[in-house]
This record gives structure tokens, sequence and C-alpha cells, in this order.
């Protein structure tokens, strides 16, 4: 990557707006932005796939992605959605195995790529690196730890609800309110952890409710719920 002039500014100026990066120091971020390569993806491009080996880890700069597991009847079962910000990949790098789940974007995406060498390098350069990497996997078994527990103690209609909650995003247009990516009945029953028809009653009933509202294959939480 060219890291002089306008285009290392504007690398820098986006890695400063990650969550993962704030807490490193300038000279760090710098040294990072070095060993960043931008790759452009089309919308429903694969950008890692499961079970094969991982070289590259990635940072969203623009765009959005989802992870997905193959199930054993080979559907496709999404694990998590992925906004600007998040990354991706580095288990693989870390444990030196293969991907554990494949990622694929949802729309046109603007990825930063960092190799395993340059990765594990830079962990042990920089404490702060290291150490944000640390609390992010951390969040991530905490989130882990939480979608266990809901699967044991909350019913589907309150797992339903509350998967709609982590992963609706504001409305680009039109009164104010959260949407959802597309999503069938089985998707969303994959994520919750339960039946299809048992998904499609829980979905009836907070329609019922007024707390959901569906526009074709995206759900609507009102901004007055």
């Amino acid at each position: 990557m060219n890291t002089t002039g306008s285009i290392r500014k504007d690398v820098l100026d986006s890695l400063r707006g990650i969550p993962l990066f704030r807490r490193v120091c300038e000279s760090d971020l710098e040294e990072l932005a070095t060993h960043l390569i931008e790759r452009r993806f089309p919308k429903n491009a694969t950008v890692v796939e499961e079970g094969l080996p991982g070289d590259y880890m990635y940072v969203i700069r623009e765009g959005r992605a989802k992870v997905t597991k193959a199930s054993d009847d080979g559907r496709e079962k999404i694990m998590n959605f992925l906004e600007a910000g998040a990354f991706f990949g580095d288990m693989a790098l870390l444990g030196n195995e293969t991907r554990s789940a494949s990622v694929k974007t949802l729309e046109e995406s603007v990825l930063l790529a960092l190799s395993r060498r340059d990765f594990i390098d830079l962990l042990r350069q920089s404490p702060d690196l290291a150490l944000a990497v640390i609390e992010e996997l951390a969040n991530r078994l905490r989130e882990t730890n939480e979608q266990a527990r809901s699967l044991s103690f909350q019913g589907v209609e309150e797992r339903t609800r509350n998967l709609f909650e982590r992963i609706a995003r504001p409305a680009e247009s039109g009164p104010a309110r959260l949407m959802t990516p597309p999503l069938t009945h089985q998707q969303i029953a994959d994520m919750v952890g339960t039946s299809r028809e048992t998904v499609t009653r829980a979905i009836k009933q907070l329609k019922e409710s007024g707390w959901l509202l569906q526009e074709g294959k995206r759900y609507v939480i009102p901004a007055d719920r």
C-alpha cells in the first residue's frame, strides 16, 4: 500500500475510528498502517471460507458482512453480522488453524487486510495492540456466554426480540426506526436456537403486541415501541 500523503492520512483516520485501535498509541498506529492492504469486495463476495487455511485478518473499513457456518445438511447458517469497525479472521492467525466460519459481504465493502506474519510481529512490538486484541477476545467470550445463557433461561420470544435489538440498525430513510438486514424465518431460528415454526409464532406475537413491524424480508422496530 502507498503510505504517503492523503492515502496514509485517510487510513490513519479510519484506524482511529475503529474501536479495536482507539487505545493504540500514535506511533504503533502509524506502524500498523504501513502493513495494511486495502481490498475492495463486491456485494455477496466470500472474504474467508470455512475450513480453509487463514493467512490474513481483516478490518471492515466500509460496508457490512455476515458470518456463516455450514450446517450438517449443507445449509448456510448465519452466526452474526459485522459492521464497519469490526474485525475478523484473527483466530485462524493466532492458532494457526483453518477458518472456523465463512464471512461474506452484504454490500460493497472496503476491508483492511493484515498478514499473519505482520499481525504476530505487531502484537509482539505493541503492548497496546496486544491488550486491545485480548480485550476484544474477552468481549467475544462474554457474548458467547450470554448467548449460551439465553438459550438456557430465556424463552424464544425474548431471544428473538434480543436478536432483533442486537442486529437492527437505524433506517437510512423515512421515520426514525431500527431495521434488520433481510432475514428468513429459518435464518432467525438458526440464530436463536430453535425451530422455524417456533420462530414464526414468536414473530407473530411480537407483531401483534406492536413491538415489531415487517417490510419485505426486513424487520422494523418502531422508535415509539
